[in-house]
């Protein structure tokens, strides 16, 4: 009887390959057993043959695949791995009828010997650089989470030694009792406050007030530059005039008319009320 020929080229198809760098070939290796492994339905893909006759060709050549270059999966990581696989035969149920066979990189790039075919070994250089640029990508990555994780260190240590200082600064600041904002008969006391509020905003002042006149305008000129100033009020005529004379000479102060009468007074210094 005739020895077996165990050499059988597996014909690749050739518009496949052509087509393979529109395939993200990393995304088709799997860490499976703690290896990095390609299915052989996803080699199958790349090579352009069916799933069936490739194992058929790595059978017959079984000396060349040792455990550390192929394995079966199991039924559990078969199931696992189930979402992932596009060509895996189910029944009912979690049943595998398949279980498909892992490729580590040794294994694949055996398969061009067995295989036999330029386009074979066309396709093999292209996953393995794929599976090459994996390790880069991890260490590429790690760098880049290191360096996230310095900066946010950094922030978090900044965040502290700012929140002491404004801890020291609000223990050795003299404390406002209620009448002391708004003391009876200290009219200057009073005027002096507000000048320190209005020369302490950063970047506006908005005041809701039914009651405004030229006062109001000359406490504003206090304001640092580049800090808004915007005036809700009832429309009155001699206030407009004053305005108007006002924004001829110092920056800009905005009116908005009030749509009713408001009782109380609000005074908003940047975000504060």
């Amino acid at each position: 009887m005739a020895k077996k020929d165990t050499n059988i080229e597996l014909e690749v198809a050739i518009c496949d390959i052509k087509s393979i760098d529109s395939i993200n070939i990393e995304s088709l290796i799997r860490t499976i057993r703690g290896q990095q492994v390609m299915l052989d339905s996803d080699l199958a893909m790349l090579y352009g043959v069916e799933t069936k006759r490739l194992n058929e060709q790595v059978k017959r050549n079984l000396n060349r695949f040792p455990e550390d270059f192929m394995f079966q999966l199991t039924q559990d990581e078969a199931v696992r791995s189930r979402s992932q696989i596009a060509t895996l035969n189910t029944q009912r149920g979690q049943n595998i009828k398949y279980l498909p066979y892992a490729f580590t990189r040794n294994g694949i790039a055996m398969l061009s010997s067995v295989l036999k075919s330029d386009t074979a070994v066309a396709v093999n250089i292209r996953i393995m650089r794929a599976f090459t640029m994996i390790p880069q990508l991890v260490n590429h990555n790690t760098q880049i989470i290191q360096r996230i994780f310095n900066n946010e260190q950094h922030q978090i240590e900044t965040d502290e030694k700012i929140g002491v200082i404004l801890e020291r600064i609000e223990e050795i600041s003299p404390k406002l009792l209620p009448e002391q904002v708004f003391p009876t008969g200290c009219v200057w006391d009073a005027w002096t406050y507000i000048s320190d509020l209005v020369r302490s905003a950063q970047q506006r002042i908005v005041l809701i007030d039914n009651y405004v006149d030229d006062r109001v305008l000359s406490m504003f000129t206090k304001r640092e530059d580049g800090v808004s100033a915007t005036i809700y009020t009832r429309y009155n005529e001699q206030f407009l005039t004053d305005l108007q004379k006002h924004n001829a000479q110092y920056p800009e102060i905005e009116f908005v008319q009030l749509p009713h009468r408001n009782h109380d007074r609000f005074l908003i210094i940047d975000d504060k009320v």
